[in-house]
């Protein structure tokens, strides 16, 4: 008798600590792309904050990443900061964890330029988006005016210029990474011509992308940091590495991404208040050329911080 309730006991005590640690996953959402580079290391090992494992999905569009934002399915996002604040001003107070990424964007040719010159056709995508606003942004600062130039956006996605690119469809364009590498790697006439991911003393980028988090891990906001941190640093200092885990989860194809690729990316974590003035010079720009693209205004400050 004795054995059976030191038997049960053991069955009871096991069952309650398997309990006690069974808690609910943290849901990231990423959106396809070069920000799913600063994530290869958290898809490659089991990631805890507070014994909660954290599990990334991979999303297709920007949209997709909003509608699941906004329907409060996922607890962590990563998307363009434009769209963050937009969502932001629209009432879906997720706060702003930090920036992975500083910049993907680069002006390329076949020409023998250095520059855009005017009269010249530039092919770019994403109107209304970042690539378009950086691009007159760029353009504007650099003393180039807009009206001497014809702005083409015939191929309305970075794989589309590429491929323009590639059969001579467009000469001059503008190009993100890591469409870039591949086009460079397929075409030896093509050569970058400007980084718009910077201007002036602007050394580190744009903070154009935006890791989002619900107010309800406020408490572990610093883990957090520290884990994104050290995934996007073994991404920048294990290139192969990081690019054979995203091919062996089938993020991007054999041979798209390189070395160089990632470190045209610009990544390079840092949180939140970190670069309230980088974030708040980013979000100046957009506001001047697309305030539509905020939602008509720019975001209070409790965007940036973790205050409820």
């Amino acid at each position: 008798m004795k054995l059976y309730l030191s038997f049960l006991l053991m069955i009871v005590c096991s069952c309650t600590g398997t309990h006690q640690t069974d808690k609910e996953d943290i849901k990231v959402g990423v959106l396809r792309g070069p920000s799913a580079i600063a994530f290869a290391q958290m898809m490659n090992q089991e990631t805890y904050v507070q014994g909660h494992k954290l599990v990334v999905e991979l999303i297709n569009s920007p949209d997709i990443i909003q509608a699941r934002l906004i329907k409060n399915d996922v607890d962590i996002a990563v998307l363009p900061m434009i769209n963050a604040a937009n969502l932001y001003n629209k009432g879906v107070h997720y706060r702003l964890q930090g920036c992975p990424i500083w910049g993907t964007l680069y002006l390329v040719s076949h020409k023998e330029i250095d520059k855009v010159t005017q009269g010249e056709t530039l092919h770019l995508f994403g109107l209304g988006t970042t690539p378009d606003i950086l691009t007159r942004y760029y353009l504007s600062t650099h003393g180039i005016p807009i009206s001497k130039l014809t702005l083409n956006y015939a191929f309305p996605t970075a794989r589309e210029i590429m491929q323009a690119l590639l059969i001579k469809k467009a000469q001059t364009a503008v190009l993100s990474e890591p469409f870039l590498s591949m086009a460079l790697q397929k075409d030896s006439t093509l050569h970058i011509i400007a980084d718009l991911n910077c201007s002036g003393n602007q050394i580190k980028g744009y903070a154009q992308t935006a890791i989002v988090t619900t107010t309800k891990l406020n408490s572990c906001r610093s883990e957090i940091d520290s884990l994104l941190s050290a995934s996007c640093r073994f991404a920048i200092t294990k290139p192969q590495e990081a690019i054979r885990i995203l091919e062996q989860k089938k993020v991007f194809p054999q041979g798209m991404l390189t070395p160089e690729s990632i470190k045209r990316c610009m990544i390079h974590y840092l949180p939140a208040h970190k670069i309230k003035k980088e974030v708040t010079t980013f979000l100046d720009i957009i506001y001047k050329y697309e305030p539509k693209a905020l939602g008509g205004k720019l975001p209070d400050t409790s965007f940036i911080t973790c205050n409820p």
